[in-house]
């Protein structure tokens, strides 16, 4: 099920709060009150509307009394004088026990019976005097006291023609044992509602709010202890699922950085460790050398020669080596400025190679160039760094073909969005566990790192960081024995419409 959002949330939490319990009581009010209506009218053979059974209490207590006191009417008027039979006086109140009821019989003022004496004294004073208050079968008189009271009362006289009073009373606060269950049972429902209703709202707060909260609390935790590897998911369309899909990619970003970070420091230090490398062997023939002419170790000219050419020959490798590292970490740190035009690619490649030319076949190494795409396909780049890339290239295949007769191709083809420019030599190529690494700092295929065949360990890697900043891709294939190929790509110019 998808999850609400948190302010649909609040609206269901709302609804839960009021609907659930009102319907909730409603149900079991209303089972409540059926089920004792049922019992009332099973027990005390008082049949009405349900509603009235329980909300007007008085009327089920005088229908309790209906029978007994519709016969004393009877017999007030036919056979007055058995209500001076005591034993007949006796069986009528005991047909009220049960019903919360008893008799009182008075004559004159006095009265000469109680079915229940222990509440004479207050109840006396309160009963009306003969002829002033008459009730008929269904009626009674409600006698608000400190302890109240439903009368019903029939006059009469007796044998000697006094005047005679028999009452019905029925003791209002003793409810029917039903009407004070039901008062119970819906008490102890509203209870069991109110705690339902907290319980519903208490789980679903927390399986929708406060497991994900804990879940980022745990996260962020970890993050404290430094473990960016602790991952959480959420829910997007939802505010605390969008809150925690946020904090993971803060995360990920974290620790993206901090391996950046982290590898920064590696390399740094490799490069140090690279760079100390790289120049100690010229420093320490330089230093050797000078020391030679100082001792006169050099005693001719000849040696002397000798010595100063292999002298600013190593300077002259420092030099460069410093000129390429300056060089990468411009581009390292994205501070090199490129200037991007429109290259015509025939043109620009055909000048390229008219001059390496010249160089190569000094070297005994012939080039071979063919290009396959339309003569007016223009590429953006820089043409001063793409040509630093082509150098760079040939160049590291130069060192490396050896004294065998030379060989490079180069071919530019047409491949949709881009053109692929390969270049191939013949030279003793790269062994397959070398060839990942060829385009990083410093790597030399030979673990000793001489530099016995020149170069500063850069070219490459120059040449990888030059075609990427041209939002371009550079591979090599290699076979031992036979040779290497650099593969490049290059985007092509969009064509663009101008309009006077």
């Amino acid at each position: 099920m998808k999850n609400l959002k948190l302010k649909s949330r609040l609206l269901t939490a709302f609804l839960i709060i009021t609907a659930l319990p009102i319907f909730l009581i409603t149900l079991a009010a209303g089972t409540i009150v059926r089920f004792q209506a049922n019992s009332i009218e099973q027990t005390y053979d008082v049949k009405s509307d349900t509603i009235k059974l329980i909300s007007n209490p008085l009327q089920i207590l005088s229908r309790l009394t209906r029978g007994v006191y519709n016969e004393i009417v009877i017999t007030s008027k036919q056979e007055s004088e058995r209500f001076e039979d005591e034993t007949y006086i006796n069986y009528l109140n005991s047909e009220l026990k049960g019903k919360y009821s008893y008799i009182v019989l008075r004559k004159g003022d006095q009265i000469i019976y109680s079915g229940k004496n222990e509440n004479l004294e207050y109840i006396k004073g309160y009963l009306p005097k003969y002829g002033k208050y008459s009730t008929d079968m269904e009626g009674g008189m409600y006698i608000d006291t400190k302890n109240p009271f439903l009368l019903k009362q029939q006059d009469f006289h007796f044998t000697d023609g006094s005047e005679g009073s028999i009452f019905v009373i029925t003791d209002v606060d003793t409810l029917v044992p039903q009407i004070r269950s039901s008062a119970i049972q819906m008490v102890c429902s509203l209870v069991f509602v109110v705690i339902l209703t907290a319980g519903v709202l208490i789980i679903w707060i927390y399986r929708s709010i406060l497991r994900p909260l804990n879940t980022l609390h745990a996260a962020t935790d970890a993050m404290k202890e430094g473990n960016l590897d602790y991952s959480i998911e959420g829910d997007p369309e939802d505010e605390i699922g969008q809150l925690c899909v946020d904090f993971e990619e803060m995360r990920i970003r974290l620790k993206e950085l901090i391996e950046v970070r982290l590898k920064y420091e590696e390399d740094t230090k490799e490069l140090i460790s690279n760079i100390s490398h790289d120049l100690k062997t010229p420093i320490t023939a330089i230093k050797g050398y000078a020391e030679g002419i100082m001792d006169g170790v050099a005693d001719t000219k000849e040696k002397q020669a000798k010595y100063i050419k292999t002298i600013y020959t190593k300077a002259n490798d420092m030099s460069v080596l410093v000129d390429e590292l300056s060089f990468y970490s411009k581009i390292d740190c994205n501070t090199m400025p490129y200037t991007f035009t429109n290259i015509n690619l025939h043109d620009y490649f055909s000048d390229c190679i008219e001059e390496l030319t010249l160089d190569l076949e000094v070297k005994n190494i012939e080039v071979v160039y063919r290009n396959e795409t339309d003569p007016a396909l223009k590429v953006s780049a820089d043409a001063e760094q793409l040509k630093r890339v082509i150098n760079n290239i040939i160049g590291n295949s130069v060192k490396y073909i050896g004294t065998r007769k030379g060989l490079i191709k180069i071919q530019i083809e047409d491949i949709g969005q881009s053109v692929k420019i390969s270049i191939a030599d013949n030279g003793q190529g790269i062994a397959s566990k070398d060839l990942p690494y060829i385009f990083e700092r410093f790597y030399r295929a030979d673990s000793s790192r001489n530099s016995t065949k020149g170069g500063s360990g850069l070219g490459l890697a120059i040449a990888k960081k030059i075609i990427q900043d041209h939002m371009g891709n550079i591979w090599a294939e290699s076979e031992e024995g036979k040779g290497t190929t650099i593969y490049i790509t290059l985007k092509k110019c969009k064509e663009v419409t101008e309009y006077e």
